[in-house]
């Protein structure tokens, strides 16, 4: 597919360009040096290679998750707001938009679908993983509903010809690159089984983010949230509503409020990771 080999050539040269930009925020100092905006490729391919109208949310969602990536955790001047969470937040409200009349109520499932695949890019290949076994489910549901097939191989094909550098940890997606997948994921589920199959992709994959990912957000859990013995619901809840747009929600809804949580039921589903204030008096979170 001419999509794969494109993505395949031009993901290498992204990143050795990338690798010369050491002053700006495509470039970060994890793992002793790492371009974190390749996911440029794959953005520019599926918005090529994407049939309209579903080109267009892509489209918009890459270049706000771009603007994201640029600039970095600047915030907007004296407000408590960054430049990145008000630019993924305009994503959301693009991307509802723009294929709410197309999928009704589903879209803004579709627009959200950013958050957990935004938690996989933390680590090397999860976010690679994530997209593969999404889109594989996405083509054996479009092949036993009888629907278009092409969505689900062409996200597949883009993500597998960018992932072997993602594997070795020597790029990054970025918010470019995630939150493209996320929304071609989003529509490819669409396309192939209706609203109730971009359901079931809102919940499963931060199931199996949370799978891939469980060493990891455990650690993380732990020793920067201070939850003590997190349940697989913790890490669900984490992957569902953590990061950077998750925290700016607690701050809005929850002011400087912390809450306790000890009944065992609300533990095991994940209401003390749900719950837990960034802004309140205990400390603050840094992923």
């Amino acid at each position: 597919m001419a999509a794969a080999f494109t993505v395949a050539a031009l993901t290498p040269l992204m990143a050795a360009l990338i690798s010369r930009m050491r002053d700006s925020n495509l470039y970060t100092d994890v793992r002793g040096g790492t371009p974190r905006g390749t996911g440029l490729v794959p953005w520019i391919v599926l918005s090529v290679f994407m049939p309209e109208p579903l080109r267009s949310p892509v489209v918009i969602m890459g270049l706000l998750a771009f603007i994201d990536d640029l600039s970095g955790r600047r915030r907007i001047r004296d407000l408590p707001v960054e430049w990145g969470q008000l630019s993924r937040g305009l994503g959301i409200i693009a991307v509802t938009i723009l294929t709410y009349p197309i999928m009704g109520p589903a879209a803004l499932l579709v627009a959200l679908m950013i958050q957990p695949l935004n938690i996989a890019d933390m680590q090397p290949g999860v976010a690679c993983s994530l997209t593969v076994i999404m889109s594989l489910l996405a083509a054996a549901i479009a092949f036993a509903a009888g629907s278009d097939i092409y969505l689900p191989l062409l996200v597949l094909a883009v993500c597998a010809a960018y992932s072997p550098l993602d594997y070795l940890g020597r790029i990054m997606m970025g918010e470019v690159g995630n939150h493209s997948f996320a929304v071609a994921l989003g529509l490819a589920f669409y396309v192939a089984g209706g609203p109730w199959s971009v359901l079931m992709l809102f919940l499963t994959a931060p199931l199996v983010t949370a799978i891939l990912r469980r060493g990891n957000l455990t650690g993380f859990l732990e020793e920067k949230i201070g939850i003590e013995n997190p349940t697989f619901g913790d890490l669900y809840m984490d992957v569902m509503t953590g990061g950077g747009l998750g925290d700016l929600l607690r701050r809005i809804l929850l002011g400087r409020r912390s809450f306790r949580v000890d009944n065992p039921v609300l533990i095991a589903v994940g209401v003390r990771r749900l719950l837990f204030n960034p802004y309140a008096s205990h400390g603050s979170e840094n992923r």
